[in-house]
């Protein structure tokens, strides 16, 4: 159970933070892009370094779908994992919700040129708008989640990893895709944390909802058999 409270407690610190930045300093222009990209890689590294000895921080689904495809783990403990993930995002959005009816009256400025009110109402939510749609946005979290969840595969590795720097290596390369696919869907890659925020928000990001549930697992799975293609020539040679 104990690794299973830490997952939840990583995955509320990541959605908290990592939307909570995109909440208040939005993401409509390069320094919101770059400060909301900054909080949920630092958010990873900080974790990792705390409860990574306790559950390995995977604090996402689709990491840890991958690493149960890759036989790193039971599919009993990734059921465990997932419901403390899922419950994470959620508490989070409470929070963030909270966080809106606290702030919002007072709110009535603008920093880096946006409003902070208006922009505070959508609780750091993902998107599909930007990416020309639904098959746009599920095409560009496969890539993206690929991309992440491959480096989380490979730094992690027993034999071949990078031992005690896995989690800054994860956490820069998720500051990276960040980068590039904020404008695009807000980046999600993580299932937990776009539960969360939607659940409260309603509306559009209700129903984008499945796009960044079902695009981040089909990514995950995808670096597992990549990973798995390595493991065995590596095995090979």
């Amino acid at each position: 159970m104990k690794k299973y409270f830490a997952e939840l407690v990583g995955t509320f610190v990541l959605t908290l933070l990592g939307c909570g930045t995109a909440m208040f300093i939005g993401c409509a222009t390069p320094a919101g892009v770059v400060g909301t990209a900054i909080a949920f890689g630092l958010t990873v590294v900080a974790m990792a370094y705390t409860i990574g000895g306790i559950s390995g921080c995977h604090i996402n689904p689709a990491i840890t779908f991958a690493v149960a495809l890759s036989k790193r783990m039971s599919w009993k403990d990734a059921c465990g994992y997932w419901i403390g993930q899922v419950l994470g995002g959620i508490l989070a959005g409470a929070v963030l919700l909270l966080l809106v009816n606290v702030v919002t009256p007072g709110a009535g400025g603008c920093m880096f040129g946006v409003d902070i009110a208006e922009n505070m109402q959508g609780l750091g939510t993902n998107g599909v708008a930007n990416a020309g749609g639904a098959g746009g946005a599920f095409l560009v979290e496969v890539i993206a989640t690929f991309i992440f969840v491959l480096v989380v595969l490979g730094t992690t590795d027993e034999k071949v990893g990078a031992g005690n720097l896995a989690g800054l290596a994860i956490g820069l390369t998720l500051i990276l895709v960040h980068l590039v696919c904020i404008n695009l869907t807000g980046t999600s890659v993580n299932p937990a944390r776009s539960i969360g925020p939607a659940l409260f928000a309603g509306g559009q990001a209700l129903c984008d909802l499945w796009v960044f549930i079902c695009a981040p697992l089909v990514g995950a799975a995808l670096s597992a058999l990549v990973w798995k293609c390595f493991s065995c020539t590596k095995k090979a040679e």
